[in-house]
């Protein structure tokens, strides 16, 4: 039987090596395509293929069984499940997969895309910029296709003029940036608050106006400390939750 094919990753030896590499591995289910086999590799080959130990990919696994995505049958092997539900609560520890992760998933529509002026609250972040490339998707739950975030990305132009559109209706846009443009991702520093639903939001998602929803702000720094993109998505209240995992260094 043919096994389904995980994305590879750069390993940052500042962070646990399970976690990384169970939101690499979560990313590339999420946003696998329906043909794509739900049968992973052994914990063998998975270990060899990220470069860690099979203590460390066993308990990565134990991560995402626990999660839901995938589930392990003895003598039969591990298995994506097919019906998993989206939008589950993702833990944050400061890597760039797990932002992809996060962001993975979803029945993705490009609703829009073109260049705009530099939004007037995002300024600071494109000085020596007058326009940038805008994106505006819609993510569905791919079983019942309700609405669950909508995302907007404003992105250097000249990064922008190697983003395929169809890219991004099976990824996120950091993935793309980074996997496809080949951009230089340094860090992505994440805000994440609570507001209540304008009559724009509202209407895209299919939720009251007023109802809570959550802002995230993430903006995307290369090396040399210039703004890549910034991404804006509001996610519906009730099927989204944060958590953050602090871990004494």
């Amino acid at each position: 039987m043919t096994s389904f094919a995980p994305d590879s990753i750069v390993l940052n030896r500042k962070l646990p090596l399970w976690y990384q590499v169970s939101q690499s591995l979560r990313a590339s289910i999420l946003g696998r395509s329906p043909e794509d086999p739900l049968r992973l590799p052994t914990e063998e080959r998975l270990a060899e293929h990220y470069g860690v130990s099979v203590l460390t990919m066993r308990q990565a696994l134990k991560e995402l069984e626990d999660e839901g995505l995938i589930s392990r049958h003895r003598r039969r092997g591990t298995f994506i499940e097919p019906g998993v539900r989206r939008g589950a609560p993702v833990r944050l520890l400061g890597s760039v997969d797990a932002i992809v992760a996060q962001q993975s998933g979803m029945t993705t529509e490009l609703l829009d895309h073109g260049r705009t002026p530099v939004p007037a609250a995002f300024a600071e972040y494109f000085p020596d910029l007058d326009e940038v490339a805008t994106y505006h998707r819609l993510r569905s739950d791919e079983k019942t296709g309700e609405p669950t975030n909508h995302a907007v990305n404003h992105v250097r132009p000249e990064l922008a003029a190697h983003v395929d559109p169809d890219d991004l209706a099976r990824w996120p846009m950091t993935k793309v940036l980074r996997d496809v443009v080949k951009a230089d991702i340094s860090r992505i520093t994440d805000t994440v608050e609570a507001r209540l639903a304008d009559p724009d939001t509202a209407r895209l998602l299919q939720v009251p106006l007023l109802s809570p929803i959550l802002h995230y702000t993430g903006v995307t720094y290369d090396a040399a400390g210039r703004v890549l993109d910034v991404a804006v998505i509001h996610y519906r209240g009730d099927r989204f939750s944060f958590t953050v995992t602090l871990e004494a260094t």
